[in-house]
């Protein structure tokens, strides 16, 4: 339905998201994958769209940006030109995120633009986002943590299983090595294509893992059941990516060392977000949280990567239109 009074311009803001793991890369049972997510409240991707005479783009990641919007126009038959400002984006190949939260967002944007309406999930399609993964697209819609069923025999994106509030008190610490990126694009496919079988019975202890102690632990806030089981999680999935990272866990050795010692401190919930570099840790409140970033910012700062603290975010993206 179209609006009779015409939006001049349309903002939203995109939630980062970790990826936690993987439930199951064997896919005897006819699914593979099955993802764990968290949407952050930080760092965010701010955009604003607005009619404009000729498409252009300014900001942080610009050629993303006309690339996302000159598919999205086609996709959707839009016969509108567009300017898009990126006020603020989540760091690119960090494994943040950061495309299918663009791509979401201006999807979005240009949906409420010319008074259409699609699911996140159509707008994922569009943006051609969402392969392996519902988290991005769960995560965009409604927040949280999230787990997912995988990738079945139909093409669409995978089916939410799970889709629960994090913890308020908890909170993340994230490490980042802004000089590393981690494998996207191609690079991304063929690593994905070279990794052995996984073992029937290691997708069986990660499923476990996610319903009886992970899932659990973060419904009843017990911070250890749900980091010991994330650290377990991390270590296994972990050591099947490792021949795609040059025989590490981490595509950033400085950031492991970094949690590694973070986890000494009384972090718990170790790992990688998706192929990283980003690493991350969960501890139960900002004062320890506050703690542990005095503790470490000095060892960061030497081994030139930064730290964050941040929270789980409970709410889907914003849009604002005018």
């Amino acid at each position: 339905m179209h609006d009779t009074h015409p939006v001049r311009g349309c903002s939203v803001s995109a939630p980062a998201r970790l990826h936690l793991g993987f439930l199951d890369l064997n896919g005897g049972l006819g699914r593979r994958y099955g993802s764990i997510g968290l949407a952050l409240d930080a760092p965010s991707t701010d955009i604003r769209v607005e009619r404009a005479e000729t498409m252009s783009a300014s900001g942080p990641e610009r050629e993303r940006v006309l690339t996302v919007l000159a598919r999205c126009s086609e996709a959707l038959k839009l016969k509108g030109v567009y300017r898009v400002e990126v006020a603020r984006a989540i760091p690119a190949h960090a494994g943040l995120g950061s495309g299918t939260q663009l791509a979401l967002a201006i999807g979005l944007a240009l949906m409420r633009l010319e008074g259409l309406s699609l699911s996140p999930q159509q707008i994922g399609d569009l943006a051609g986002r969402g392969a392996r993964s519902a988290i991005g697209m769960a995560a965009f819609e409604a927040g949280g943590f999230i787990v997912d069923g995988g990738r079945g025999a139909i093409d669409q994106p995978p089916p939410v299983l799970i889709q629960s509030p994090f913890p308020e008190d908890w909170r993340v610490l994230l490490v980042l090595d802004p000089k590393a990126q981690g494998a996207h694009g191609d690079r991304e496919t063929k690593a994905f294509a070279a990794l052995p079988p996984f073992p029937a019975e290691l997708a069986d202890r990660l499923c476990r893992l996610v319903l009886m102690q992970l899932a659990p632990g973060l419904k009843e806030a017990d911070i250890g059941a749900f980091g010991a089981a994330l650290t377990e999680i991390q270590r296994i999935v972990g050591g099947h990516f490792a021949a795609a990272q040059g025989g590490s866990p981490w595509t950033s050795p400085p950031v492991g060392a970094l949690l590694k010692k973070a986890s000494e401190l009384g972090a718990t919930g170790i790992g990688q977000t998706s192929w990283g570099p980003t690493g991350f840790g969960f501890v139960p409140s900002p004062d320890v949280a506050d703690r542990l970033y005095h503790s470490l910012v000095e060892d960061a700062k030497a081994m030139g990567l930064e730290i964050a603290v941040v929270r789980g975010r409970n709410a889907g993206a914003t849009i604002a239109a005018d």
